[in-house]
């Protein structure tokens, strides 16, 4: 089977790219799962730097890395295994201690099927110290330039009087990425196994998490969640301290 080339280009500052969906990115009914659009969301950027040759050795070296702290986005239509989509990302300016990069996915139609946005904080590496924007040398950041069809990233808080504990999961091997840590694309997996089975086969409208604290190799999570009518909302904590929270909202 010949696998498709992927094309990759810019429009201005929009950084495009084709990917093609694979069975392993779908669900049991063959819908786009929501663990693999935070991947792309998270991964876009990466490929958008490592095109300007700012790879994630470069970044290292310089002692500035980008680690994830929050992402939401909207889902207007499911695409299936088998679609080539369009992936554009552009980044969207500073607020605070975030950079901000924005997100429109794309059918083979033309179609938009995803708005998103996400909030980055400024690594460094070696001894996991924030840094303001402001530190980072390599580019300039980009400013600000459009808005898109989703809620902003914002501080998920569930009620602490409704959750109850739904499960305990350890952190394995296989979970951990580059950087020594839970991956955050596996995240929304963890969330659908605990969601109710009438939710899991439901049709997502929003998703928004934070991430809060890493988690490593070893460590368990606490899983804690509630429902109140097509919302769902989980905190995940690692002992005492919050790990990640997130609010899912179903139509």
């Amino acid at each position: 089977m010949q696998m498709m080339e992927r094309k990759q280009w810019w429009e201005g500052e929009r950084f495009f790219r084709q990917e093609e969906l694979i069975f392993r990115d779908c669900d049991v009914l063959g819908r786009v799962r929501p663990a693999a659009l935070v991947v792309m969301m998270g991964s876009i950027g990466g490929y958008d730097y490592d095109a300007r040759g700012l790879t994630y050795e470069t970044l290292y070296a310089l002692r500035q890395v980008f680690l994830i702290s929050r992402m939401s986005f909207r889902l207007h239509s499911y695409p299936t295994a088998g679609e080539v989509i369009t992936l554009s990302s552009w980044e969207n300016g500073v607020r605070g201690a975030h950079m901000q990069r924005n997100y429109e996915f794309f059918r083979r139609d033309g179609s938009l099927f995803l708005s998103g946005k996400s909030d980055w904080i400024l690594v460094d590496p070696v001894d996991r110290k924030i840094l303001r924007p402001s530190a980072f040398t390599a580019k300039p950041l980009g400013p600000a330039l459009a808005d898109v069809d989703c809620p902003d990233c914002r501080k998920i808080l569930p009620p602490r009087e409704k959750l109850t504990e739904a499960a305990v999961r350890k952190v394995r091997f296989t979970d951990l990425d580059h950087n020594g840590h839970l991956y955050s694309g596996r995240y929304p997996d963890i969330v659908w196994d605990e969601l109710p089975e009438d939710l899991q086969r439901g049709t997502l409208r929003d998703f928004q998490i934070n991430y809060s604290k890493e988690a490593t190799l070893g460590e368990k999570l606490t899983l804690l969640a509630c429902r109140e009518g097509q919302t769902y909302e989980m905190e995940g904590l690692c002992g005492p301290e919050r790990c990640f929270t997130c609010r899912c909202e179903f139509v």
